[in-house]
This record gives C-alpha cells, structure tokens and sequence, in this order.
C-alpha cells in the first residue's frame, strides 16, 4: 500500500483514477478547491484536502505532500486563461518537484499531453502557449534523479474505461477515454518497477494490465 497525494482529484482523469487507488488499497489525499468537494471525496474513501492550485507555493506543496510516498499530477488548466495554464500546468508540476525532493518522495507521476495534439488544424496561440508549457513541465521533471513516469495521452473523451489501450513510447495520434488513462494510471503506480519512462496513450486493443505490464524492461 502507498500513500499517494492525488492533485486533480475532482478532474476528468482524477475522479475515475481515486475509487480505483482507494479499491487497490492505497490511502489517497485528495486535492480539492471547494470546500463542497470534500464530503464527496471522504465518501470515495479519500482524505479530502482543501487548497487552490492557484494560490500554492513550494512551502504549501510541500506541506501537503508530507508522509506521502507518491505524488499524482492530473490537474490542469483546461482552456480557462493564460493565467492559469501558466500557475497550473507550468508551475504546478515545478512545485511537486520541489515538494518530492524536500519530502524525499521519489515517486512522481504527470499526466501531460502527446506533442501532436490539435496539428493539422488552425493554429490558436493560446493552445501552442499550452503545449509549450506542458512540454517544458515534462523536461523539468525528466530531469530529475526522481523515479517519474510522464503518461501523455491523446485527445481526452469524457467517456469511462473499456480497458481496451494502445500504450508505448510512441504512438500514431488518436483520442483515449478518461476512464483509460485512469485506469492506466491505476495500474502504472502498481507497477513500480516502471520508471524515469515517458509513455504516450491511446484507446485501442490490448488490456490495461497488458498493456503496462509490457513496458516492463
């Protein structure tokens, strides 16, 4: 069992990724802004823990990660201003590092985005100032002695799993089910043996559990 701070907790990939950490067997903090989210995380079986990404700091970070073994990064910006995809999707990850080495966590995992997403369309500033800060954020991470695994999936659908995945270090692009990257998550923190990896996720054929299982060296 570890005990995982679970930052993005109330997202589209968080909220499937927490009952499947909590059947596992995990004890998961969960991130959370409003104080309405709480009773519904408690019920979930997590420990809700109230802060804004927005407002944290390295020291809050690190605060919150205290006796935890693994940190999860699923948050982010979602589109909702400049602002906030620089304070969440650039620095946020920047501050989990931070907190990891103060609190002598080696285990850090990111949810990031495949390089290819929204090519072969109009180009929006906005969406290339996302990719670019998303990027950066992995580089940062992957330059650390710290055991990080970088999951960067496709275009998300808010859709559950059908535990059917296309996953290696790179992939044709395509769409994936916030459920699977859940349940790929899920299973990638069960699998400790895979780290320092950046893997890229699609829906497709093969099972979760196969699927991860495979990237095993």
């Amino acid at each position: 069992m570890s005990r995982i701070l679970l930052i993005g907790a109330t997202g589209g990939v968080g909220h499937r990724l927490l009952p499947l950490l909590v059947e596992a067997g995990h004890a998961v903090t969960a991130l959370h802004r409003t104080p309405d989210q709480a009773e519904v995380l408690r019920a979930q079986g997590a420990a809700p823990l109230q802060d804004d990404l927005m407002e944290m700091d390295a020291a809050a970070m690190t605060r919150a990660a205290e006796g935890h073994d693994v940190i999860v990064f699923s948050a982010g910006a979602a589109g909702s201003g400049l602002e906030r995809t620089a304070e969440i999707d650039g620095q946020g990850p920047l501050k989990v590092i931070a907190a990891a080495q103060a609190n002598g966590i080696s285990r850090v995992y990111l949810v990031s985005a495949m390089p290819e997403a929204g090519r072969g369309g109009e180009v929006k500033p906005k969406f290339e100032v996302y990719m670019k800060t998303k990027k950066e954020a992995d580089a940062a991470l992957a330059a650390t002695d710290l055991d990080w695994v970088i999951l960067r999936p496709g275009t998300l659908l808010h859709e559950d799993g059908d535990d059917a995945v296309s996953l290696s270090h790179a992939l044709p692009y395509g769409s994936v089910k916030r459920g699977n990257v859940a349940a790929v998550l899920a299973r990638l923190i069960d699998t400790p043996a895979i780290r320092r990896e950046i893997v890229e996720l699609t829906d497709g054929d093969t099972p979760v559990a196969e699927a991860v299982d495979a990237l095993v060296r």
